[in-house]
Formats: C-alpha cells, sequence, structure tokens
C-alpha cells in the first residue's frame, strides 16, 4: 500500500456536518466510513486521537488526528461518507 496525503477545503457548514457525524459515531462506539481522494476506508471505533498545534510566522494551523492500526479497521459501519 502507498502513503496517501489528501487535503481538502469545505464550507463552514460541510466541515461541521462531517465532524458531527465522525463525533456521533465515536460517541455510540461505532466505526467511522468515509472516503478520501477515491479510496474508502474504516476510521475504527478504538482510533487514537489527538489534536495537533503549528504556529509559524504568517499562520497557525489546527490539526485533528485518528491514528489506528489497519487489522482494527475490519468492522463495517453502516453509514459511507464521500470526501
Amino acid at each position: 500500500m502507498s502513503e496517501t496525503d489528501v487535503e481538502k477545503d469545505y464550507s463552514v457548514a460541510d466541515f461541521a456536518a462531517k465532524l458531527r457525524r465522525l463525533a456521533d459515531a465515536l460517541e455510540s462506539g461505532k466505526p467511522f466510513r468515509i472516503q478520501v481522494a477515491g479510496e474508502r476506508f474504516t476510521v475504527p471505533k478504538n482510533a487514537r486521537i489527538s489534536v495537533e498545534h503549528e504556529r509559524g510566522e504568517d499562520e497557525e494551523e489546527v490539526e485533528f488526528q485518528l491514528k489506528w492500526a489497519v487489522a482494527d479497521a475490519a468492522e463495517e459501519p453502516e453509514d459511507d461518507d464521500e470526501v
């Protein structure tokens, strides 16, 4: 498998809706299925979650990260979300 790094801009409403669906899945202990750049994958319910803040001279960035072992993503969720 090759490494992929994809970034996409969203409207505030679309971003909030995606975060809300992810938060609902995590709170209910369910995996979250999403598609990025044509590749569909599952974020398992036990994914590690972190928030990173970076500050440069001209800009700042907040990054929300979810990490998991590939083997943990075997359970299939009910819904998909396309990015």
